[in-house]
C-alpha cells in the first residue's frame, strides 16, 4: 500500500432521496472507481439508505468505510449532519438542530454555505453560532462543493473558515455516480475514526473540481425521471394496496433490518 494521506467524500446522495443510483451501485463504483477510503451517505430528511450502505460495506468486507449521515434542512440553510444513528428532524433552527447533532455525538457540518440561495447557510448566523456555546457550533464547514452556483463563493468561504478557525472539508455533494469523489477531503490516516479526529484537531484539507457549465442538465435530467417513476409507484400502491411502494435503490433485506426502528419508517 502506498504511504498517501487518506481520501474522504461526505456528501453523497442516493435514490433514497434525490440521488439518481441505488446504494448497491455507490458501493460497487466506489469500491472499483475511486482512491476513497471513507464515504457519508447523506440522504435528504432520512437514514435509512445510509444505515443500509454501512451495513452492507461491513459484510462485503469492502476497503472502505460508510459514514452514517444526513442532509438536514434547517430554517438557516442544509446542513449535514454525520456519524448519526437517527433521522434528525428538519425544518427547526439551525442552532437546534446542531444541537440535536450533537446529542446525537454526531458531527454538524453547514453544506455549500454562503451562497446567497435560501438552501445557504449564510455568514452572519455562522458568526452569531459560533460565539454561542459548544454544544450549538458548527465543527467544520463545507469548503468546497463543485456546484456551478458555488464556483463564485469559493474563496469567500475559504477565507471564512481561515478567519474562525473551521476545519474545512472537501465534498462532491454527488447525486449520479461519476460525481463521487469530484470534491473530497484528505486526512491523516484512512480510517473514519482518523478522519473524525482531523477534522476535530483541523488538520484536513480540502481538494477537488468544479463542474463545466452545463454538466449538471444530464443529472436533473435524470432526476426528473426518477421523480416520474417514484410517483407512479406511489401512486400505484396506494391504488393495489399491496404495500408496494417507489424504489429506494437498496436490497429489501436491508430494508426490512432498517425498518425494524419506528424512526426510520417514512
Amino acid at each position: 500500500m502506498t504511504d498517501r494521506l487518506g481520501r474522504a467524500d461526505l456528501h453523497i446522495h442516493t435514490l433514497a432521496s434525490d440521488g439518481t443510483a441505488g446504494i448497491v451501485d455507490i458501493l460497487d463504483h466506489v469500491e472499483r472507481s475511486t482512491e476513497l477510503d471513507v464515504v457519508a451517505i447523506t440522504d435528504h430528511e432520512r437514514v435509512d439508505a445510509a444505515l443500509v450502505g454501512r451495513a452492507m460495506a461491513r459484510d462485503r468486507g469492502l476497503r472502505f468505510e460508510v459514514v452514517v449521515g444526513e442532509e438536514v434542512t434547517t430554517l438557516g440553510g442544509h446542513l449535514l449532519a454525520l456519524w448519526i444513528e437517527r433521522p434528525i428532524r428538519p425544518f427547526r433552527s439551525m442552532r437546534t438542530t446542531i444541537a440535536d447533532i450533537h446529542g446525537q455525538g454526531g458531527l454538524a457540518i453547514p453544506a455549500h454555505p454562503l451562497v446567497p440561495y435560501p438552501l445557504c447557510a449564510q455568514g452572519f448566523m455562522l458568526r452569531r453560532l459560533l460565539a454561542d456555546e459548544e454544544q450549538y457550533r458548527p465543527d467544520a464547514i463545507e469548503a468546497f462543493n463543485p456546484t456551478t452556483l458555488g464556483r463564485p463563493w469559493h474563496q469567500r468561504v475559504v477565507r471564512f473558515a481561515d478567519e474562525h478557525g473551521l476545519a474545512k472539508v472537501g465534498n462532491s455533494d454527488a447525486h449520479a455516480l461519476a460525481a463521487i469523489g469530484s470534491g473530497y477531503t484528505t486526512f491523516q490516516g484512512r480510517t473514519a475514526d482518523e478522519l473524525r479526529a482531523a477534522i476535530g484537531t483541523g488538520e484536513t484539507q480540502h481538494h477537488g473540481s468544479f463542474h463545466a457549465t452545463g454538466s449538471q442538465l444530464g443529472t436533473f435530467r435524470d432526476q426528473l425521471r426518477k421523480y416520474s417513476r417514484d410517483a407512479r409507484a406511489g401512486l400505484g400502491g396506494r391504488i393495489r394496496r399491496d404495500g408496494s411502494r417507489r424504489d429506494l435503490g437498496y436490497p429489501r433485506d436491508h430494508e426490512a433490518a432498517a425498518g425494524s426502528n419506528p424512526a426510520l419508517r417514512r
